[in-house]
């Protein structure tokens, strides 16, 4: 039996950057600093609309989806109706919705990122290799971008080193794992891949089919 949840908080407020995984990490953190040691924790990308402007438009569906250890849950559920500067917007976080980690045949990682690999080819193997770490038996693929390319994505961070604030650039993909046994898909969203769990990369969820009228959009095209 795993011993790891999801904590699903409705989020209110009307904008965030896109790029705000950082932002979030701190605001967080800032606000119950022992989170930031909390092993097996990770903070998701919160949900909303691209504005193709580097920004999210948030809506009465916007979540931010953390997993953590079960034992940690009364640390996590102190989030509850905080507000949080992120990045200068200011977010509302609601009652959570507790959610057990549900068995599923294909899982998606909005980034994954993996320190050394930052071209397709190498990265998917790199990924390859982790899923055979964990004794996983999958298929894995980068879905291709609205160009047709391998969809690669970046995280800006700002780190202070001593007294100067320096940028930083993260490279990663998204990553689609299909195939899954019922254990496997268990085991993947409990470790993940590569690393920066807090800044929303290597959490795996279940692959959902978007319909747009009479369209379906999924998974079909695939770099792999």
């Amino acid at each position: 039996m795993n011993n790891v949840i999801n904590l699903s908080f409705p989020v209110t407020g009307t904008e965030l950057w896109a790029d705000h995984n950082h932002r979030l990490c701190a605001a967080i953190c800032t606000e119950f600093p022992e989170l930031h040691e909390l092993k097996g924790f990770a903070i998701n990308t919160i949900t909303g609309i691209p504005n193709k402007q580097g920004k999210i438009s948030l809506t009465n569906k916007s979540r931010l989806l953390l997993r953590l250890p079960v034992e940690a849950i009364a640390q996590v559920y102190q989030l509850t109706g905080k507000t949080l500067n992120v990045g200068g917007y200011a977010i509302k976080l609601g009652n959570p919705e507790l959610q057990t980690l549900k068995p599923v045949e294909s899982l998606k990682a909005r980034i994954v990122t993996i320190k050394g690999y930052t071209e397709p080819e190498h990265f998917l193997g790199a990924a390859h290799r982790q899923l055979q770490y964990l004794e996983i038996n999958a298929n894995i693929g980068i879905p291709a971008n609205e160009q047709g390319e391998p969809k690669r994505l970046s995280l800006m961070i700002k780190k202070k080193v001593g007294e100067v604030i320096k940028n930083y650039t993260i490279i990663g993909f998204s990553v689609i794992v299909s195939e899954l046994s019922a254990e496997d898909s268990i085991k993947l969203q409990i470790h993940g891949l590569g690393g920066k769990r807090r800044l929303g990369c290597g959490i795996f969820c279940p692959n959902i089919i978007v319909y747009r009228g009479k369209t379906e959009y999924d998974a079909a095209a695939i770099i792999s």
